[in-house]
Formats: structure tokens, sequence, C-alpha cells
């Protein structure tokens, strides 16, 4: 008998269970032994893979853990493998296997010993296989932190195999931080102490991602009292940290945009009340008294306004004026110049849009209607809107929603339109350039605001009142108008309307030298008057109101306002907001020229 047959009686007649596996990854040979425990013959199982004997379970992890290891490191201890005998019986081992090589170093064969595992070591590999299985990230160290098991979850996690992290130490997963923060016998120092809860930790994954972690632990001790395991649970905490960090971003973002909302309104607030000298109508004609009596009459109610007028005549103010009359009058009134605005920014413009909706768009921006909710939008020239915007702003008119350019959440807002225009916009519609429906959605409560040369009787009084402002605004000593110069403010025919004549007082305080008001420098050329006539009738060729005539002019004036305001001094549209003074002047001028309110 040769040695090679003694070695293969020996391999054969061993009481232990043995197989002997080639290069081809197929049995060689298998003894007496495993095939009485099995219920096979040497003929059914040589040239067969190990994988065609055992459970689906125990194949996937021959061929994904074992054999890597086996592999790089020439040997297997105590692996978990289950068989499946000839009756059907699954028989469940321990393998201990060793690569065989000759002296060159060539791989000759592999050498598989199996224990089948006892009852108690049954109900531990079954305490393994229901651990690895838990859907949680458990992980177990041991007293020096070295890993020794760890949950399928753990791995999916962290992106590794069970062999590329089992025996390695917990630090390997930290990062760069985390290391330095358990560095020097930290770890030990850490484990040691026993048991702990909910502390913050980062780990990487295996493609380099970092994970927020929150890690708790309960620790097994020695019969010295020594910590020689530790059962660690983890919970990943990455996007919640993330929707946190997002949510401070977004609510910080909020507070910025809020109080740049804030910044904006009143600056718009304020833009409006210095263009439209803060709410105050002058004048006493017939014709601007029965537009203020339409103002008065929708001021109250919701219905959108279609102000209609040339150039110039004031259409800001009298809008200014159906806010300040409104139940919305301590919400903003918003101005858009439709005219001002370029056609790719209206709808920017008017709904706002997010970072990134278009290039240049770095931030988030709030529309006009949305700076207007729960108050009124003044849009003047609304003649300029382009065609194919209008059903947008139909939109938002009839629905109170929009979405801004670049989102797709629907916003609403409760907003009372205010429109304005100089142009015949039922000429548009026919021509096409208008929609009709926007009309009748604008049109509800239409007010012609009438032009300067209808009011005539307005002119003069106006032409003071712009006179007293513009000499306080320049600092200088408030100029009057003399008579000659009255009658040639009534003269004039006022193309741009009250626009102009604010622009000509304007003018003519600064280029008059002196205090005396140089009218002939500012205004376009008119026919002098040679004479003008005094209250009494008579001819005079003096170029110059007297004192006396002043003061009648201002009490008549004063008289006006009073009348105007029911004789109510202060508050709002009292006579002393009407005439732009404060209630304290205007309770002196009262007492000097002795005006006292008619009986009833």
């Amino acid at each position: 008998m040769t040695q090679r047959d003694d070695y293969q009686w020996l391999f054969r007649k061993a009481p232990a269970m043995a197989t002997s596996i080639g290069e081809d990854g197929t049995y060689l040979d298998v003894n007496d032994a495993f095939l009485q425990r099995l219920g096979y013959t040497r003929d059914e199982m040589v040239g067969h893979r190990p994988s065609e004997f055992v459970t689906a379970e125990s194949s996937r992890r021959i061929e994904k853990e074992f054999l890597p290891v086996l592999r790089r490191t020439g040997k297997l201890e105590n692996k978990p493998i289950a068989f499946v005998a000839s009756s059907g019986e699954i028989v469940e081992c321990m393998t201990n296997s060793l690569i065989e090589n000759d002296p060159d170093g060539s791989f000759i064969r592999t050498i598989a010993m199996y224990t089948e595992i006892a009852d108690l070591a049954r109900a531990n590999f079954k305490y393994r296989e229901v651990y690895r299985s838990t859907p949680a990230m458990l992980h177990t160290v041991d007293g020096d932190g070295k890993i020794v098991a760890v949950t399928d979850h753990w791995l999916q996690k962290l992106g590794y195999r069970r062999d590329e992290v089992v025996g390695r130490p917990t630090t390997d997963f930290f990062t760069e931080s985390e290391r330095k923060r358990y560095a020097d016998g930290r770890l030990r120092e850490l484990i040691s102490q026993g048991d702990f809860n909910n502390e913050e930790r980062q780990v990487l994954t295996k493609d380099g991602r970092v994970l927020h972690l929150v890690v708790s632990a309960i620790s097994h001790r020695d019969a010295s009292g020594k910590v020689d395991q530790m059962l660690v649970a983890s919970k990943d905490v990455t996007e919640r940290n993330r929707a946190e960090r997002e949510l401070r971003v977004t609510l910080a973002e909020n507070a910025r945009l809020r109080k740049e909302l804030e910044r904006e309104r009143d600056y718009l607030r304020e833009e409006v009340n210095v263009a439209m000298n803060f709410g105050r109508i002058v004048g006493e004609s017939t014709s601007l008294q029965q537009m203020l009596k339409r103002v008065e009459a929708v001021a109250e109610t919701p219905a959108s306004v279609l102000l209609l007028g040339e150039s110039g005549v004031g259409k800001e103010l009298v809008a200014h004026a159906i806010h300040a009359r409104s139940p919305r009058a301590d919400h903003p009134l918003v101005k858009v110049n439709c005219a001002s605005i370029p056609k790719e920014l209206f709808e920017s413009e008017f709904f706002g849009h997010v970072k990134g909706a278009f290039t240049g768009a770095h931030r988030d921006r709030i529309g006009r209607f949305q700076l207007a909710d729960g108050g009124t939008i003044f849009l003047d020239e609304i003649g300029e809107i382009p065609l194919e915007l209008q059903g947008k702003l139909l939109r938002v008119l009839q629905e109170s929603e929009f979405e801004r350019v670049g989102d797709d959440v629907t916003k609403s807002v409760d907003v009372r339109v205010v429109a304005a225009t100089n142009r015949d916009l039922e000429r548009l519609i026919v021509e096409g350039e208008f929609r009709e429906d926007l009309f009748y959605r604008l049109s509800v409560f239409p007010i012609d605001v009438p032009p300067l040369r209808d009011r005539d009787e307005d002119v003069v009084q106006l032409a003071q009142h712009f006179l007293e402002k513009v000499c306080n605004d320049f600092g200088r000593p408030v100029m009057t108008l003399t008579r000659a110069q009255a009658t040639r403010l009534h003269n004039y025919h006022w193309p741009g309307n009250v626009r102009e004549l604010k622009n000509v007082i304007e003018r003519a305080v600064i280029l008059s030298p002196g205090n005396v008001l140089r009218l002939d420098l500012s205004m376009p050329h008119t026919e002098e008057p040679t004479t003008v006539s005094t209250s009494d009738g008579a001819k005079q060729d003096d170029h110059f109101l007297t004192e006396k005539e002043m003061r009648e002019l201002q009490k008549r004036n004063l008289i006006a306002a009073l009348q105007q305001a029911n004789w109510r001094v202060s508050g709002p549209d009292g006579a002393a907001e009407l005439l732009g003074v404060k209630p304290t002047t205007l309770a002196d001028r009262i007492r000097s020229f002795g005006l006292k309110r008619p009986a009833r």
C-alpha cells in the first residue's frame, strides 16, 4: 500500500466528518463519516460542488463570504454551514477549513472539517442568525473596540461585506475628526465605563459618504467585572439633521425675506405718500367735487376701480385717496408702473420668482401682488401690459391665485385693484391689443379724473399749495403769488395738467434770485395782462396782491377746507390734514381770523 493510499484510508476512516475540495471547487473526496451522516454515496458527491448539497442560504454565504476569506487568509474558522441530507433533513454544522499547498506554494486541495452543532450550539447559531438579520444597525465590539459581530443592516448602511469588517477596530469606520476624538486610548476608556445613551457619532461609508449617527450601548462584563463585549445600537439621523439644517436655513431666509418685505413695503408706502403729497387733494372746483363724490362712494367697497384721465392729472393721488378711505388703509398700497417694466420681467415683477428660475435669479423675490396682500395694488398705465401677459393678470384678479416664476406652489392673495390709464382701452380692444374680459374686470367702477383746464377755479389754489411746499422743501422763505401771476396761471391752457403746474412752480422757485417769485422765467409764453380788477371792481395796473388781499385769499381757502372737513380741525380728513399744516397751527389761524363754526 502506497503512502497515498495510506493517506486516503486515514482520511476516509477518520471519525470526524471531512471533505477534500479541488481547485475547481468540486469534491475530490469525502470521508465515510460525512457520507454516513448525510446518506449519500461517494459517487453521488465526488465531482460535484458543495453548493449542491447545502441550503440556499449557505450556498450564498459560501460564494459571498467564505470563499473570499479563504482565498485571502488560507483558512476558515468556525463558520456555520447547513447541509441537506438525502432524506431532506437539514444538518447544521460548523466548519474549519484549510488550504493545503505543496512546498513551492502551488495549490493542492482544501481540507474542510465539519462538526455537527449540538442543541446549545444550535441555539447559539440561531441567535447569530437572528442577530444578523435584525432590521437595525447593530454591531458588537470586544474590550479593545474590535468588531466581533455586525448586522446585515449595518453592513448595508455602510456598504461593506461582513469579511471586510469583522476583526477590524471600529474606529476604522469613523470620520477623521471622530478618530482623533477617540485616539490615544480614549475609545478603550469609553468602553470600560460601560453603558451609554444617545451619543452623536460620524462614520464614513465605503464610498466616502458621511453618516450622522446617534448611538447607544449596553456592555457585558467578565467574572472580574471588566467589559469584554459591548453591543452598540446606531440610528442614522443624517436625513433628519439635513432636514433640520434646511429648516433652520429656510426659517432664517423667511425671517430675512420678512424683514426685506417689511422694508420694501414701508419704502413703497413712503414712496407713494411722497409722490402723492400724503394723500392731499387740493381744489374746490365743481368737476373735482363730483369726482370726489365717486371716490367716497367706492372707497368702502372691495370693487376694482379704473381711473381714466390724461397724463399728469393726478390719478396716483386719487388711487391713494381711495385706499386711504377704504378698510384696507392700514395695509400697504403698492404701485406698479406698467409702462416702466421690461416685457420679459412683467411676470417676475407682478408675481415674484424663485431662486434659479432664470438667468440672474440669484435669490427668491417677492412680487408686487404678494407685497400688496391685504391692501391695494395700483396698476398705473395698465394699457401698456403685453397682450400675452394679460391672461395671467386676469387669473389673479378672478381667482386671487398665482404662481411665482419657476415655482409650482399656488399662492393666494387678498388684493384690491385700482388701475389707471391715459389710453382709450375700448379702442385697444377693437384693435386687438387689450383683452375685453380684462377690461370689464378692471372697470367695475370707472372714475374720470378731470384735467386741470376743467378745474379753472383750482389753479391758483394749487399753485399756492405747491409754492409753499417747494419753498419749504428747498429751505427758502415762502413766496406769494401776485395778482398778475395768478391771472397768468388762469390764462394758460395746462396741457401737462397738475404735473406741469407743479414743475412750473418748482422752476420758478429755483430761478427766482430773491424773495420775489419770477414766474415769467419758468412759464411758457402767455399774453401779459395790462390791468387787473380789484375786489371792488376798480382797475389798477399793479402786478401783485396786497397783504389784505392775501389775507382775504387765505381766509377763503381756510373756510373752504373747514367746510369740506365739516369743521373738524384734526384727525383723518380733518382741515389740518387737508391743508397740510399742524392742528395747532390751524387753530391759531382760526382764532386770528375770528372764524366760528356756523350754528346748525
